[in-house]
This record gives structure tokens, C-alpha cells and sequence, in this order.
């Protein structure tokens, strides 16, 4: 699906924002770690909804924790409730069911392309669902990553799983095949950066060239909707930090700028 940018006679940007790891229950007074996730995601779809900069949402997986289809539709209520009319691609996290996304996320505003056009840029969402809570890119998925990619536009990749380790107890379900993934995006210099929830929380961190012919690829996470992870336990367990999201703007002269949005 082609997206056409908005004439910017001085480098304006295109900007949108990445959500993830709602975490919802078929209950919307389901508390995950003490916190209602259903509050916790309307609090930001309301916040994206009064920035009119924004011009669509990717959402990069986790919407469940009880794994009820109850839950798929309370995400999709909680849209609507909040009047979010932009459009929302969106991915599987290892909690979801890819088929029930796409019933539920079936009408506008929600969009199932993977592969949002722009005129200077792409943006690819990549599927890292696997059998496993861990992540696992497949070959069918990075042929149709390869086949995607133009060499004439800056690349961004969105995904779940964390392609880099961050440290912590979730790298024992972070991407597991990160050989053959990284093989794929070293040979490229049009991919300027990658993002991915999974984590939650937000950091930048910079993948370790193989090659001096390649450049530094910078991996953006994000914060959940849900609950933010205490790295310095060896499981889950919630920080006291309110629900968050992340902005990308990207322009026209392949610069990439992003924030983080904590509420």
C-alpha cells in the first residue's frame, strides 16, 4: 500500500507512532502486574489521538495476555472509543494469534499491509513470530524482506522481537536466528534504523558491524502500553512507570528523528 506523503517544501517530516505489548484481558478491569492494561492503552491511543502530527500507528505486537478473543476486541473497542481515525498496521507478538488479528483488526482504521510506501522512504513490518515465546524471522519471511526493500529509499523495519541482546531476562526469548537475520540487513546501506517492542522499555542500542564494510544499524525499543519491565530482575516484575509510546518522524532527506512519550 503506497502512502502519499503531504507536499513539504522545507524537509517536513512524516511522522507516526510505534505502540506495543498491550497485554489485554478478556476483562477490562484486568490487572497484569497491578495495572489495568486496559487504561493503560486507552491513556495512549487518547494522547496519539490529540497530536495531529501523527499520521498513523504501527502496533508491534503483544495485544494479548490471556489469549482470549475477548481481548482482540477490546483493543479494537478501545479505538474506536477513542476516535483514533489515522491508520494502524499492525504485528503479531508471541502472545497473539496471527488469524485472529486479522479478524478482528479487519476494518478501518486498521490496515494489514506490511509494507508502507513513502516517497523517500519504506517501512517494513517483519514478522518474528515463532512457535516459542522467542523470536524467530523465517526464510519465507526475509525473501519478502529482500523482494520489499528498493535500494532508492531509506529503510526503517519494525518487529516484536528484539534483534539485539538488551541485557536482561527477556534475551532468553529475544530473536533467535539473529545470524541469518543480520546477514540479510548487513547487506543493505539503505536501512537506517530498526524498532521492536517486546522489551518493554525504551532503548537505543547499536548492532556490532561484522565488517568494516558495514555501517552501524541502530535499533530503537519500545515502551509498552502495558507495564514497563525491571531490568535488574530476573523475570517480570513492573517498574512504577506509567504506559508510553514512541514517535518516529522520518524526512525527506533520509534523516531519521524519534522520541519516547511516557504518560
Amino acid at each position: 500500500m503506497t502512502i502519499t506523503e503531504p507536499y513539504s517544501p522545507n524537509n517536513q517530516p512524516i511522522t507516526f507512532a510505534q505502540i506495543t505489548d498491550s497485554h489485554l484481558f478478556a476483562s477490562v478491569d484486568g490487572l497484569h502486574h497491578g495495572n489495568n492494561v486496559f487504561t493503560n492503552l486507552k491513556i495512549v491511543l487518547l494522547s496519539i489521538c490529540d497530536n495531529p502530527a501523527i499520521k498513523y500507528i504501527i502496533f508491534t505486537g503483544d495485544l494479548t495476555q490471556d489469549h482470549t478473543e475477548q481481548s482482540y476486541q477490546n483493543f479494537v473497542d478501545c479505538v474506536l472509543e477513542c476516535n483514533i481515525t489515522v491508520p494502524i498496521y499492525y504485528l503479531a507478538g508471541n502472545h497473539d494469534e496471527p488469524e485472529l488479528l486479522d479478524k478482528y483488526f479487519s476494518a478501518s482504521p486498521f490496515q494489514a499491509d506490511k509494507e508502507i510506501n513513502l516517497s523517500h522512504w519504506q517501512v517494513q513490518l517483519v514478522d518474528s513470530k515463532s512457535a516459542t515465546p522467542a523470536g524467530y524471522v523465517g526464510e519465507q519471511a526475509l525473501v519478502k524482506l529482500k523482494d520489499a526493500i528498493q535500494k532508492n529509499k531509506n529503510q526503517l523495519l519494525m518487529m516484536h522481537h528484539h534483534p539485539i541482546d538488551v541485557g536482561y531476562f527477556i534475551d532468553k526469548h529475544g530473536l533467535q536466528n539473529k545470524d541469518a537475520f543480520w546477514q540479510v540487513i548487513n547487506s543493505y546501506d539503505n536501512i537506517k534504523a530498526i524498532a521492536c517492542g517486546h522489551v518493554h522499555g525504551d532503548m537505543t542500542l547499536t548492532n556490532a558491524p561484522t565488517s568494516p564494510l558495514n555501517k552501524p544499524v541502530i535499533l530503537y525499543t519500545c515502551p509498552a502500553t502495558s507495564i514497563q519491565f525491571d531490568p535488574t530482575f530476573d523475570g517480570v516484575t513492573a517498574l512504577s512507570k506509567g504506559p508510553g509510546y514512541r514517535l518516529f518522524s522520518l524526512y525527506a532527506d533520509g534523516q531519521l528523528s524519534t522520541e519516547v512519550v511516557m504518560l
